[in-house]
């Protein structure tokens, strides 16, 4: 038996059905059911048969005839030769022997069916057929379905299931196509229509957004209003060509003393943030973001498989330090589907793009790509892909680099924007060399390794600063910072070494003793609470203090005291030098004599009081 489903502007009558049946169980020759459906397509009908679909419709028909109609024109103007009243009529002429050829040959009886479907109808009956090619749903498990019948579809297209459910086509094989579901999922079912589309999937994007927490497909889910915005981006889009991208040489200030100073981060850098769980890799996208407050960097924060209750904290926590105002979520939550889960850092990425080409120096956190790379792996799973290493498919590189290689600063020819992108990694019992984290190092221009041994010492950020490294270096740094922080990452690896190395030794000598001592009290100095980010003035006051040794007569338990005081005595005793430190970021002869006058006026009247 043959199901086709019938299409129409309105509800057809009884009688309408019953000769439209009689017509088409004539032409078919055998037995027929039939499902009606209204649809907006202006008039006539649409007739679905399995893979086929027979569109009869008046929409279509005028297409048709808006295509003829810019043919015709193209062609006589290409002759040139006609005045514009000549020509008008010559186009009224040909266009109306077009219509006149393509009028149905046979119509049936006046009276029997409206207007609008007599001539449609007949056009199925008596002429040949218009055929689209559309599919039907063979499969589905999981948000993953496999379809008959799309042999035009293109990898990475949009599809449509029932008119209301949104697919992506994801493998593309001999006799049929597999799809992910984006919306909808339950409402699909075996045998359902599945329509192609030509494009791919485009989410909102513009400075509506900013304050607004959004899902993978640029809905909102914040429940404050919808959307009101024109501007929308395709989510796959090509990475910025080499020739239209500048050096990497202007600081993005995440805020964390430890991080500015020995792994600096740059606008328009790839840095990965990498450790174990519970090592604070959150905390300092979050402190990140919180220091850009007032610096015009717009922030997008992705949640990629977060649970519910994690993403509420985090919001809770940006609003307290008013963070929202210039910052995107783009949350997928543990409970959405795998397809959603692996859509969400496309779309935050689209929606920072969209700054980065109108000139605004964008930061995108994605946390985290280890569960977007699980997310994917179900997906292929589903699509019966070939597993490789770790039950990976063999393109989980290619997902991972197709993003963080649209992070970019651009050239002036191109804006000058920028897009700063830190992924977040969870590593396993930290072993950094397993495959997704040993993929995304490969990909970015540096790694922040925090280490979960430095977490139960005490020591936030846990920052371990001998497998931590930024590929950009110095040139992202402030002049003053760049100067004073030149030998304090190798200084503070060589003192952890000497730390392990002081435990079998009973006597040390002076040398090392000191070295220890200094480790000792530049490890205090670089600790630092969550959500708490320094300002560039602070920081440069910290190294100052730390590079030059003020700090070994301070007990290591006052440093943090000592430091704090000694920042609020320099900026309100020496506030003319204080603003210009802050504003140039140089440290000049006149500064350098300003802050060891302070050194010396605050340091004794400390050690006084705390004698």
């Amino acid at each position: 038996m043959r199901n086709l489903i019938i299409k129409s502007s309105i509800e057809l009558t009884a009688t309408q059905k019953t000769k439209l049946e009689a017509g088409l169980r004539k032409k078919f020759k055998e037995d027929i059911s039939f499902g009606y459906v209204v649809d907006r397509i202006l008039g006539g009908i649409v007739i679905i048969d399995g893979e086929n679909m027979v569109d009869a419709s008046m929409s279509t028909e005028l297409l048709k005839i808006k295509k003829a109609s810019a043919e015709i024109i193209n062609e006589m103007q290409s002759k040139g030769n006609l005045k514009s009243k000549e020509l008008t009529s010559a186009i009224k002429s040909r266009l109306h022997d077009y219509i006149l050829s393509e009028k149905p040959k046979n119509s049936l009886r006046s009276g029997e069916i409206p207007d609008l479907i007599r001539a449609q109808l007949s056009n199925i009956i008596t002429r040949d057929l218009n055929v689209n090619v559309c599919g039907k749903v063979i499969t589905i498990a999981d948000g993953i379905i496999q379809i008959s019948g799309l042999s035009t579809c293109k990898y990475g297209e949009l599809l449509i299931v029932n008119k209301n459910t949104f697919a992506i086509a994801m493998n593309l094989e001999k006799n049929c196509v597999g799809a992910m579901l984006l919306n909808n999922v339950r409402d699909v079912d075996y045998g359902d229509i599945v329509y192609t589309t030509g494009k791919i999937v485009e989410v909102p994007v513009g400075e509506e957004l900013l304050g607004r927490v959004v899902n993978p497909l640029g809905e909102p889910i914040d429940g404050i209003k919808s959307l009101h915005t024109d501007k929308r981006r395709k989510i796959e889009s090509p990475a910025p060509m080499i020739i239209d991208r500048a050096k990497v040489d202007t600081p993005l200030s995440t805020g964390i003393l430890a991080i500015d100073s020995m792994i600096p981060v740059g606008r328009g850098q790839r840095e990965l943030i990498i450790g174990d769980r519970q090592t604070g890799k959150t905390a300092i996208a979050l402190d990140t973001i919180i220091n850009q407050k007032g610096k015009g960097v717009i922030c997008v924060y992705v949640a990629i498989a977060q649970r519910a209750g994690v993403i509420a904290k985090i919001i809770n926590k940006l609003k307290e330090h008013d963070a929202m105002e210039y910052t995107t979520l783009v949350v997928s939550t543990a409970d959405d589907s795998a397809p959603l889960q692996y859509l969400a850092p496309y779309t935050g990425c689209t929606i920072a793009e969209e700054f980065m080409y109108s000139g605004k120096d964008v930061l995108i956190i994605y946390d985290d790509l280890s569960k977007h790379a699980v997310a994917y792996r179900t997906i292929s799973l589903l699509l019966k892909r070939p597993a490789g290493r770790e039950a990976y498919p063999g393109d989980v590189f290619y997902i991972h680099s197709r993003l963080l290689e649209r992070a970019a600063r651009l050239s002036a020819a191109r804006g000058g924007g920028s897009m700063t992108a830190l992924p977040i990694i969870e590593t396993q019992a930290g072993d950094i060399s397993s495959y997704i984290p040993t993929n995304v190092i490969s990909i970015t221009d540096g790694q922040i390794y925090l280490e979960k041994e430095l977490v139960r010492s005490g020591i936030r950020p846990a920052v371990n600063v001998g497998l931590s490294v930024s590929r950009v270096g110095g040139s992202a740094q402030l002049p003053a910072i760049r100067k004073l922080s030149s030998k304090l990452r190798l200084d503070l690896a060589h003192y952890r070494e000497l730390a392990v190395f002081s435990q079998f030794v009973s006597e040390l000598d002076a040398s090392t003793k000191k070295i220890l001592l200094q480790g000792e009290k530049t490890t205090e100095a670089l600790k630092q609470t969550e959500y708490s980010p320094m300002s560039a003035l602070r920081e440069i006051l910290y190294l100052y203090l730390i590079v030059h040794e003020h700090l070994l007569e301070i007990k290591t338990p006052q440093i943090g005291t000592f430091l704090d005081k000694f920042y609020n005595f320099y900026k309100s005793s020496f506030a003319m030098q204080a603003k210009e430190l802050s504003a140039k970021g140089e440290l000049t002869a006149d500064i350098v004599s300003s802050i060891t006058k302070a050194i010396e006026q605050f340091g004794a009247y400390f050690m006084l009081e705390h004698k």
